[in-house]
């Protein structure tokens, strides 16, 4: 069969289970408390510059689902696994109340573990670019991290580094140094965080180099196991919403490149000169096909998924 490339189910913008309970909202999630564990439905509700878009992009909560579940997976697989909190997106494996939703459920929704999240978004790049190349350009530093002096935008680091950011609740993440980060989780934290992030991002970045695909920077998002204070990897991982994805084909450095994630909706938000406050602008047809396309694109490329 084709792979898939395009959605031909419903919109899901945000989801009602009453039967399952009541529900926090996240930016693109829709979270449901079941005690011990929860429920992630990713709808396909979409943020750019941390505000809520009034128009979903098809099937954006399932590619997200999708992926995360595979690199999940994958990770976890490995000899030094990476410790995950996905239980199974498994439906009939859900608690009962859960399995009258299925068409809602099916294909973006995960049943994970319950953590205690940590208060920092964990950002690791390997290529200069966005708010890094922002900021590069004031300072030659980027979370107070020394870069060399003459690099252009997209350009790869010699190294990939890491750079942490603050979780807002409101408004925007504020990028910290690392000595920061240590003053609010803890010295032995901080370093494991570090390095499990690091570790992730190299080996995905390998990964998906011989898929044809340049991830340029990700974040992760951690949380501490509340019974044994163990290292969780939480939320998702490595999508086109968490993550700058670029086609290797035709990479060049020195300026803006050509994406797979919402880099794509952002250009145009700028380009008709949004100043980025509420209320968030409509977006045309074309750009939430595009959109659609390129996150189900990616999806492809990395996991071979055929429909």
């Amino acid at each position: 069969m084709d792979k898939q490339t395009r959605w031909e189910g419903p919109l899901v913008w945000e989801t009602h289970l009453e039967a399952i309970g009541p529900r926090k909202q996240g930016k693109v999630r829709d979270i449901y408390d079941l005690g011990d564990l929860l429920l992630l439905v990713a709808t396909d509700r979409l943020s750019a510059f941390d505000l809520v878009l009034p128009d979903g992009i098809p099937g954006k909560g399932f590619v997200l689902t999708q992926l995360s579940k595979f690199w999940f997976d994958w990770l976890g697989s490995m000899k030094d696994a990476v410790v995950h909190h996905l239980i199974s997106m498994d439906l009939e494996k859900f608690p009962n109340p859960c399995r009258r939703y299925k068409e809602i459920l099916s294909g973006r929704s995960m049943l994970v573990r319950k953590t205690k999240p940590l208060p920092v978004e964990c950002i690791v790049r390997g290529y200069l670019s966005g708010s890094g190349w922002k900021e590069y350009r004031q300072t030659g530093t980027i979370c107070e991290l020394s870069l060399p002096a003459g690099l252009t935008e997209s350009e790869k680091l010699p190294e990939p580094i890491f750079t942490p950011s603050t979780k807002a609740v409101e408004g925007h993440d504020i990028n910290i140094s690392f000595k920061q980060m240590v003053e609010t989780l803890g010295e032995a934290v901080a370093e494991e965080v570090r390095s499990m992030s690091l570790k992730i991002y190299k080996r995905a970045s390998d990964f998906a180099a011989a898929r044809g695909i340049i991830i340029a920077d990700t974040k992760l998002e951690f949380g501490l196991d509340p019974k044994t204070g163990r290292l969780v990897l939480i939320d998702e991982v490595l999508t086109p919403d968490s993550s700058r994805f670029w086609p290797k084909d035709g990479y060049v450095s020195g300026g803006p490149q050509p994406s797979f994630d919402k880099q794509y909706v952002r250009d145009y938000l700028d380009l008709i000169r949004w100043n980025h406050r509420p209320p968030a602008p409509h977006l045309p047809k074309e750009v939430i096909q595009k959109t659609s396309e390129k996150y189900f694109e990616a999806m492809s490329r990395l996991t071979d998924r055929i429909s």
